[in-house]
């Protein structure tokens, strides 16, 4: 109701009352309407006292002398044309009391009604524009910022509340800090940064962090989304940036967050056409406003994107963002506050070891840890439970990882028995390589678009990963398909995305990482070329047609040599093999103790020639220096207890490292199947 109140919606009920009344006061007299026949009646019969003809409309209007028990005193019929001259001479034999024939005249309320329902209509359709594109302040308020204001009395985030990212806190104690105590830095002559760039991938607290230093800080915090500057009105954006930041000056100390700011400082001269003409004023007034900052006004601007590739370059030179903070998926270390702080309120089984879930959840972010305790939150009460257990922590992780298990998926038997030959090449082509990462888990149990997979883990946290490890990992994706080559000489579908993620993988080992004798150490195709997203307009290929050829080739090498190693240890270790399948078909999954008893005895694939780049340079026989004990000692105590639960590569310590070995080795953690098998 108080909204109906406040909204226009109670001035146009005022309006189309004033429109009823009008129209009330106009017709005070009621005619009941009548037949033609009945008409002439009235009039023939000498019933009429009152007669009025309005022309045009052929309507007759008729007073009677004596109120009529159905129809009343006044009464009201139509005539078709070719009838007028037979009414005429009735009125005119009736000879009634009164007779006025006349023309139609509007009305003075019916002008200026008409006049003005045209304004009222572009009205009402302006504010509807203007209320839809400038949010609820309504008409005029379309260059007025968006932003949302969070002050001492909104819920407050401290760094405490932030786990697994530790080097960003510590560098964003510097911000609380200045705004707290700025004296502090003007007495040295430092000049604190204007703006915090804070960059990774989806999910891992941006945000959050952002909305840590206000609460720390104890400051006004201004939040906006880039997708909110740009709207359908040349101008908004540049206006709503002027704005925003007019307001923080006013309120200073204070804080701006611009989350997802690719959306609005993407690369200039991007695009065809005109279309980001708006997009870029909006860019220009933003880093005009960032210059425009004064000593002493002590605001400072936090931007978060997970593209700080496509960023203008004008954007982050030192002046504007002049730090810039990776936020990525945190260690194992990491991980485990980060699963403490979503558990804190939730009750967990004593057995539940934190640390071990962990390491059971590499790469994973914060956003996928808290989905995991969510799901497990779920899983606990739909089974009617009322303590987070093991059991149900991994299926979580199980859930999040590959989604829920498909119980209504019934297969037949010989797809049962493909499936589990099919999982049994990969994990024991996994278990006969000298570089893998152990076998934790096997399962036929189908799961999202999986009719199966195999999971081999790390047991800590990697940052890079050797050329051998990529030739393993390329090994046991094929060991699927090649186990049913070997026993059924009819290979499925199922393989279509383990040849997909090896081929990848083989690309990027020829094409980024330099890892081919014949092609070289050079980076071949542009690492960006998407239109639209801000650099590039469509894919660049920057080799020519000769080298092109050579890097199919080498895929091609690769992926048959992997093809040959899954076959050489598939065949020798074909006992291992039927009995891995006949595990699986009676009990569906098994764990990493049961596959340690299978594997006990598994043949090894022979150790690889050594790699050299260039045939020519000889191989050199002089081993690497022996670490020093205190450095030896170090690494042991900040390397994590070992486990075989499933976990996924961590983050790199470099940018460039982190994206080509991270997602060398994910695909290689998973195998999964389309649902055509």
């Amino acid at each position: 109701m108080k909204n109906f109140l406040k909204g226009p919606w109670l001035y146009i009920a005022a309006g189309l009352l004033v429109v009823w009344a009008g129209f009330s006061f106009l017709t005070t007299v009621n005619y009941a309407p009548v037949s033609t026949k009945e008409g002439l009646a009235f009039i023939v019969d000498g019933k009429v006292k009152e007669v009025t003809i309005t022309d045009f409309e052929q309507r007759v209007d008729l007073t009677l002398k004596t109120a009529d028990t159905t129809y009343g005193e006044t009464v009201q019929f139509y005539y078709v044309a070719p009838r007028g001259a037979e009414v005429i001479q009735a009125i005119t034999a009736a000879n009634p009391e009164k007779f006025t024939d006349e023309v139609p005249k509007e009305s003075w309320f019916m002008s200026i009604l008409g006049f003005i329902i045209p304004f009222l209509i572009i009205g009402l359709a302006f504010w509807f524009i203007s209320s839809n594109a400038g949010g609820a302040r309504g008409a005029m308020q379309f260059g007025r910022s968006r932003a949302k204001l969070f002050n001492k009395e909104s819920p407050q985030v401290s760094f405490e509340d932030v786990a697994g990212a530790d080097e960003a806190i510590e560098e964003l104690h510097e911000i609380k800090e200045f705004l707290q105590n700025p004296e502090k830095f003007e007495k040295v002559g430092a000049r604190i940064p204007k703006g915090v760039l804070l960059y990774g991938p989806p999910g891992t607290g941006k945000t959050l962090l952002a909305r840590a230093v206000a609460g720390e800080a104890s400051v006004p915090f201004y939040s906006i989304s880039g997708s909110d500057f740009v709207e359908m009105f040349v101008g908004v954006g540049a206006s709503r940036v002027r704005d925003l930041f007019d307001i923080a000056k006013q309120n200073s100390p204070a804080i701006i967050f611009i989350d997802e700011i690719d959306a609005v400082g993407r690369h200039r001269g991007a695009g065809m056409g005109g279309g980001h003409d708006e997009r870029e004023q909006t860019l220009n007034q933003l880093l005009v406003e960032m210059d425009g900052f004064e000593p002493g006004q002590n605001v400072i601007m936090i931007a978060a994107t997970n593209r700080p590739d496509i960023l203008d370059p004008a954007l982050l030179r030192p002046g504007r963002f002049d730090r810039q903070i990776q936020v990525d998926a945190p260690d194992s270390k990491g991980r485990a506050k980060i699963l403490a702080v979503h558990s804190k309120d939730k009750p967990m089984a004593k057995n539940v070891d934190l640390e071990v879930l962990a390491r059971k959840t590499p790469g994973y972010t914060g956003a996928d840890l808290a989905n995991v305790i969510n799901e497990a939150a779920l899983l606990t009460a739909r089974q009617g439970k009322t303590e987070l257990t093991n059991e149900i922590l991994d299926e979580a992780v199980d859930r999040v990882m590959a989604g829920p298990q498909k119980r209504s998926r019934i297969m037949k038997d010989k797809e049962r028995l493909i499936t589990a030959y099919h999982e049994g090449g990969h994990a024991l082509a996994a278990a006969a390589m000298r570089q893998t990462d152990p076998v934790t888990k096997v399962t036929i149990l189908p799961r999202g678009r999986a009719l199966g997979y195999t999971m081999v883990m790390p047991l800590d946290d990697k940052y890079s990963i050797t050329r051998n490890e990529l030739l393993d990992q390329l090994a046991y994706a094929m060991g699927g398909r090649v186990a049913e080559e070997i026993v059924f000489h009819d290979p499925t579908t199922g393989a279509s995305n383990d040849i997909e993620k090896a081929t990848g993988i083989a690309r990027r080992m020829v094409t980024e990482f330099g890892m081919s004798t014949v092609v070289g150490s050079v980076k071949l195709g542009s690492g960006s070329g998407e239109m639209f997203l801000g650099r590039d307009v469509g894919h660049q290929r920057d080799y020519s047609d000769g080298v092109a050829e050579r890097v199919d080739a080498e895929v091609r090498a690769l992926i048959d040599t992997a093809r040959d190693e899954a076959w050489t240890v598939l065949t020798a270790n074909r006992p291992i093999l039927d009995q891995l399948a006949k595990e699986l078909l009676e009990k569906e999954t098994l764990d990493h103790n049961q596959l340690a008893t299978i594997f006990a005895k598994v043949k090894k694939l022979p150790e690889r020639p050594v790699w050299k780049s260039n045939p020519k340079r000889p191989v050199s026989t002089k081993g690497p220096i022996k670490v020093p004990a205190r450095i030896a000692l170090d690494s042991d105590a900040s390397t994590p207890a070992k486990s075989t639960a499933k976990t996924k590569p961590a983050a790199q310590a470099k940018p460039a490292v982190k994206a080509q070995s991270s997602t060398a080795v994910k695909p290689a953690a998973k195998r999964t199947k389309p649902a055509a098998k």
